[in-house]
């Protein structure tokens, strides 16, 4: 592709697979670790998920240095030359964009697929790579917004899919081989998952995981961890993205929807304690739902032992604990952060990866005599909570998320990402050091985390906080938007200019590749 040339003045260069630097950013930071054959195989099979969980209380530190001085945006004069790439290289995606806003609102279908200054249209995705319909080529560190863990549209897959298409279709509304299948493997690897009934989406699965528990407790409250993001559903925009702003964005959504939702800030047993010792007095906690890795994939980082602190309160209180693993699980590894972290949940939310990217893609996972409160059938006469999806547990689905499985394990593509990883981190912490800028960036195996503008680090945990940083909160939204137009225009796909998935797909070259490209980025701050 043709990216934008790092801070020279002379008009963008071609360099279809090489960034505009001539070196990596830090070839001694980064010591080569690829190697060949039968023995890069063995190695692969023994790297871990997640190496090392990070040093959360320096993180919070460097956090809050973060958002307490003036942002570190791009430059005023470099901004305009960022926006022009878009004009010169994107004129078919942009065309596409002002159609897609004529019949779409908003143009986009997706979050995801907002990109400032106007949405990419993607042609080809292969591997670590993305090539939209203008024939520019990026590094894709979005991955879908995370299912894809083997990198996009790997063959193995594809070819399980296709010949399952060309037997009996996507789908045929009876059971399949393959729905068993893959539950039989999940409930393998996962510590926590006996049983599984698969639904449409992560947010269908975390309904469904909510009324299963309210169910089997004949209790109503649940306690969401502030600021995590657990899907769409009327019950839970509370609290999104931003811990103690409630029912902020629950515009068009009644009352009493959130009326038995409660959300207690991440890191904070004591206060968790207290909410449910409030709610036994009011007839008691159906359940308390998290992320194990912390809010929006670990964007507020919980304490390495926050989670057995929860197990713990909720046995003590008669609570079931939902993890919502829709992230984590397989990215933390085929047990998922439950078996990282040694912490078994009553229940478990499954998405993304569970169908190795292919659409269909959630379910709910936990303890046999609670997962029987979900027993299907018409007319059934037992107590049960009811779901249902005409395409739930489709065999195309299916078969797509038992070959990622298997291929997943042959190649221990949570370890080898996660190795990516942390190359990654290592390189971007070398050049936000050499250049002395605030960033801070930190991974928990292949979810990398780059945080330039703090935009959702900003206390929040009053309303009066909360009102006092609006004008902020929108500048710092604004800057993250263009540090994302800049990366783009630079060769990357990011998660909002903020987060980076890595995959299987991701090599030792990718990741140095990468590295040159966000050097040449920092340096138009």
């Amino acid at each position: 592709m043709s990216s934008l040339a790092s801070s020279s003045s002379s008009p963008p260069s071609p360099s279809p697979s090489a960034s505009a630097s001539s070196s990596p950013a830090s070839p001694s930071a980064t010591p080569s670790l690829a190697t060949d054959g039968p023995a890069r195989e063995t190695a692969d099979a023994d790297l871990p998920a997640v190496p090392t969980w990070p040093d959360t209380h320096a993180l919070y530190e460097r956090f809050a240095a973060l958002v307490n001085q003036p942002m570190r945006p791009i430059r005023p004069d470099a901004m305009p030359k960022v926006l022009r790439w878009f004009d010169e290289h994107c004129a078919g995606s942009k065309r596409l964009a002002e159609r897609a806003a004529t019949v779409i609102p908003g143009g986009v279908q997706h979050n995801l697929a907002f990109n400032h200054p106007f949405p990419l249209a993607i042609a080809q995705a292969r591997g670590a790579h993305l090539t939209d319909v203008d024939g520019n080529r990026y590094i894709d560190f979005l991955q879908a917004g995370g299912p894809t863990l083997l990198g996009s549209n790997p063959p193995a897959v594809r070819e399980a899919v296709q010949a399952l298409l060309d037997d009996c279709g996507p789908v045929t509304g009876l059971l399949h081989a393959y729905e068993v299948e893959l539950a039989e493997r999940v409930c393998r690897h996962m510590p926590g998952v006996e049983m599984l009934r698969m639904l449409g989406s992560g947010t269908e699965a975390v309904m469904g995981a909510v009324r299963l528990a309210r169910t089997f407790t004949r209790r109503q409250r649940v306690i969401k961890i502030g600021g995590a993001y657990h899907g769409w559903s009327d019950q839970l925009v509370y609290g999104m993205r931003l811990p103690k702003t409630g029912r902020m964005e629950a515009t068009g959504i009644p009352r009493g929807a959130t009326a038995h939702t409660q959300e207690c800030l991440p890191n904070d047993p004591e206060a968790l304690r207290r909410l449910l010792r409030w709610n036994r007095l009011r007839g008691g906690t159906a359940a308390v739902l998290l992320e194990p890795f912390g809010p929006e994939s670990g964007t507020r980082p919980v304490h390495r032992e926050f989670n057995a602190q929860v197990r713990a309160l909720c046995d003590e209180f008669g609570a079931l604990l939902i993890f919502d693993e829709v992230v984590t699980g397989f990215r933390a590894g085929l047990g998922g952060a439950q078996a990282y972290f040694g912490v078994t949940p009553d229940l478990t939310v499954l998405g993304k990866c569970l169908a190795g990217g292919y659409p269909m893609a959630g379910a709910i996972g936990g303890k046999r005599e609670i997962m029987m409160s979900l027993v299907g059938g018409i007319g059934t006469t037992s107590r049960r909570a009811f779901v249902g999806g005409t395409l739930s547990a489709n065999p195309l689905s299916c078969v797509a998320g038992y070959h990622a499985l298997l291929e997943a394990e042959r190649t221990n593509a949570p370890g080898v990402a996660a190795r990516a990883g942390d190359r990654l981190r290592r390189g971007l912490e070398e050049i936000i050091e050499r250049r002395g800028l605030p960033y801070v960036a930190y991974n928990i195996g292949s979810i990398v985390h780059l945080q330039t503008s703090g935009v959702l680090l900003l206390d929040t945990s009053s309303l009066w906080k909360l009102f006092r940083l609006k004008d902020e909160a929108r500048r710092r939204k604004h800057m993250m938007e263009e540090m994302g137009a800049a990366f783009t225009a630079h060769g990357l796909i990011s998660v909002a200019g903020s987060r980076l998935y890595t995959s299987l797909a991701d090599t030792d070259a990718v990741i140095d590749d990468a590295l040159n490209r966000f050097d040449d980025v920092m340096a138009l701050t």
